[in-house]
């Protein structure tokens, strides 16, 4: 097959060479082949032409109105999820690499619903620079215990540069949750970033005159672990992009687990 970069040296060699069966041979192409090339003086990408039709048959074909069903209960529901389960409910049917062929299904599908997408916009981070704290409320996913609706919230926090993350299930954002949050998430990664960065967080900065900050509490605790404290501005919760995007994915796949099992009670068996 011949590439863009052997149709460009073609198009130089054919300037200075005298034979065209010379240049073509020095682009690494057959004569009649440089000729047509030559003829038409497009590149090879210049003369694809886009397929209206499909190369081999769909796998998801006889299970499509399965999905479909999933879809039109929790439209939320997303290909990696769907995939999981097809493979499970079909051991052995499709592959791995297939899951790109579900994702443009669905992409089709979305499409069709008018569902709008949302937009991320990406940060730069230096490694073992920041880690980010904050608390998530859960109440959202409406999960229960037994019937009972268990309103708690997560603790969370973040690697900026790695997106390395951990997190526990707390009940206020107190101090002793974010003391506990915080301590267990540096003992699990085994070493301490060089700055912790919060929201305006109670438990953490107090309003001390016209200025913000830092509890004698929380200094303490920093300094035991030789982190810089830092915070975001007020109602600024974008400046904390990457604990607020691990909140986003994490109650995402929750809800995605949620929805597949068909119950949101913690004691209920699907």
């Amino acid at each position: 097959m011949v590439t863009d970069h052997q149709f460009r040296r073609l198009m130089k060699l054919s300037q200075t060479e005298h034979a065209l069966a010379c240049a073509a041979a020095k682009a690494g192409m057959d004569e009649k082949t440089a000729r047509k090339y030559r003829r038409t003086g497009r590149a090879p990408s210049q003369l694809k032409v886009p397929r209206a039709y499909r190369t081999r048959p769909d796998p998801f074909t006889a299970v499509w109105p399965q999905v479909e069903q999933l879809l039109t209960h929790d439209p939320s529901l997303e290909a990696v999820t769907l995939f999981d389960y097809l493979c499970r409910e079909h051991p052995d049917r499709f592959q791995a690499s297939q899951v790109r062929t579900l994702q443009r299904r669905l992409k089709v599908w979305r499409a069709q619903a008018g569902h709008p997408r949302e937009v991320f916009f990406p940060q730069q981070h230096v490694p073992g620079r920041q880690a980010q704290s904050d608390f998530t409320h859960m109440g959202e996913l409406g999960v229960t215990i037994q019937g009972q609706f268990f309103d708690h919230l997560f603790y969370h926090f973040t690697l900026t540069y790695s997106n390395w993350e951990w997190g526990t299930v707390c009940f206020t954002e107190s101090f002793e949750s974010l003391s506990a949050g915080l301590q267990t998430a540096l003992w699990e990664l085994g070493g301490a970033p060089q700055e912790h960065r919060t929201d305006s967080l109670s438990a953490a900065v107090t309003l001390v005159g016209n200025r913000d900050e830092f509890t004698a509490r929380d200094q303490g605790l920093l300094a035991h672990y030789d982190l810089r404290a830092s915070h975001s501005s007020p109602g600024r919760g974008h400046e904390n992009g990457d604990v607020e995007q691990s909140h986003h994915r994490f109650k995402r796949g929750v809800k995605q687990e949620l929805a597949l099992r068909g119950s949101r009670d913690a004691r209920q068996s699907r």
